[in-house]
């Protein structure tokens, strides 16, 4: 039986509504994975630290997607509840629009920037062609990346997710079929990694473009656009926060890439890769389950429905209490056997990976909650206060510590910095959250 946003959601209804978004964001974050461990296994260390290297600006920059995809959606769901459903088709056709220009413009500028940027960081030698040659060939599919990402969210507010969860397989099977055609037979190499991730990505943002152009079972269509500059305005401030944690872990990326080249060398940048690609798999899962949540809280705010706002909000929070727990215990036990898959024989390699992971583990004990603090309030449309929640968690608490704590501690500290980060980041969001409850009654 189809469930639709209106729905009054029990634990289990909940679970079923958010698991293909949540899975959506996993199998994403699973064939990125699968670029580094083709890249590590069958190219090299140097390029597979390249990658690592140039990626946290390639994050920032299909953030973009992450911005247009969340604000808008959130906005067309709370249309939807206001009972607007022409308006809402006509938003969600401006969004889609916006982000076709947004991303050819940027893919441009990006393009461009990418060996600036490199050497600037401290790249040189191999490092620096190698974050160069990934960078630009990557930038060439941004606009189909950003449209993926885009759609994930619409397909979930339009009361499709499993929908969008076959388009993600479709689209990460094709990217891992690709990096092994494009780098073991055909000995492309770091390219091939790159050209599987811009094909594939083709499947990822234009499928799902032609299905939404078609009559579809879903409650969103393609067609034409209101020329609103305002509520296009608000979807990307409302979106923002994503789009500004987003940037803010390319940033703080880029720091610890920084901080680890200066105290260990090229194995502490692959070191960071590697646990960022285990950690990518356990936050995408709760990076997907609140995202799946946001339409829910939307409809149920534009439509007035206290109660269930209030029954959502409690379910999520209990739901991402246990999802932290288990996260941390299953990170600590996985992290040498996965490091093992990278490491390829470097001794030292694996040491600094399981170290750096273990005590990166700590951070999930809460970073679930800081999610979803922040991701309530986008669906709430209350872009300023989960810009606040992703610019004190990562701009301000782990830049800061990542400059401050490996002066006091070495390496260790560069580890920790996630963890204090995270705790300073809990208490900022409980304030929050606690803060705006009575105005907005979902607690």
């Amino acid at each position: 039986m189809q469930i639709k946003i209106s729905d009054h959601f029990t634990f289990a209804k909940l679970l079923r509504f958010t698991a293909p978004t949540a899975a959506m964001m996993l199998f994403t974050s699973i064939y990125a994975i699968v670029d580094g461990l083709f890249v590590a296994n069958f190219v090299g260390n140097t390029e597979f630290a390249g990658l690592n290297f140039i990626y946290p600006m390639l994050q920032m920059i299909s953030s973009l997607g992450m911005m247009l995809g969340s604000g808008g959606s959130a906005l067309v769901a709370k249309t939807l509840g206001e009972a607007q459903p022409e308006r809402a088709n006509q938003l969600f056709s401006l969004i889609i629009r916006a982000t076709i220009v947004l991303g050819v413009i940027a893919s441009a500028i990006g393009a461009w920037l990418v060996p600036d940027v490199a050497r600037g960081l401290g790249a040189t030698g191999q490092l620096l062609e190698a974050s160069t040659l990934y960078g630009r060939i990557f930038l060439v599919g941004l606009t189909t990346m950003m449209l993926q990402a885009v759609f994930q969210s619409f397909f979930t507010a339009g009361g499709r997710p499993h929908t969008g969860l076959w388009f993600v397989i479709g689209t990460g099977i094709t990217n891992m079929a690709l990096d092994w055609l494009l780098i073991v037979p055909l000995d492309m190499g770091l390219a091939g990694a790159a050209w599987a991730t811009v094909i594939a990505s083709l499947a990822g943002g234009l499928l799902p473009l032609i299905w939404f152009l078609r009559p579809n079972p879903s409650t969103l269509q393609l067609g034409k656009a209101v020329r609103d500059w305002r509520a296009l305005g608000k979807a990307c401030t409302n979106g923002s926060s994503e789009m500004m944690a987003n940037i803010a872990m390319a940033v703080v990326g880029m720091l610890y890439n920084y901080q680890l080249l200066k105290y260990t060398g090229a194995d502490g940048v692959a070191a960071y890769g590697i646990i960022m690609y285990a950690g990518f798999g356990f936050a995408a899962i709760l990076l997907g389950f609140a995202f799946g949540v946001s339409p829910l809280i939307a409809y149920n705010h534009g439509a007035r429905r206290t109660d269930e706002l209030r029954s959502l909000f409690t379910k999520s929070v209990t739901l991402v209490t246990i999802f932290d727990s288990v996260m941390t215990i299953t990170i600590f036990l996985v992290v040498r056997p996965v490091a093992g898959l990278f490491a390829a024989g470097n001794q030292n390699l694996l040491d600094l990976t399981v170290q750096g992971g273990r005590i990166y583990a700590l951070a999930f004990l809460l970073i679930g909650f800081n999610i979803l603090g922040g991701i309530l309030f986008t669906a709430l449309n209350n872009g300023l206060l989960s810009a606040v929640i992703a610019f004190c968690r990562t701009l301000v608490f782990e830049c800061l510590c990542v400059l401050v704590l490996p002066g006091f501690f070495g390496v260790p500290g560069i580890w920790a910095s996630a963890v204090v980060a995270e705790v300073l980041a809990f208490l900022v969001t409980l304030s929050i959250v606690l803060g705006a409850r009575r105005h907005y009654g979902y607690l």
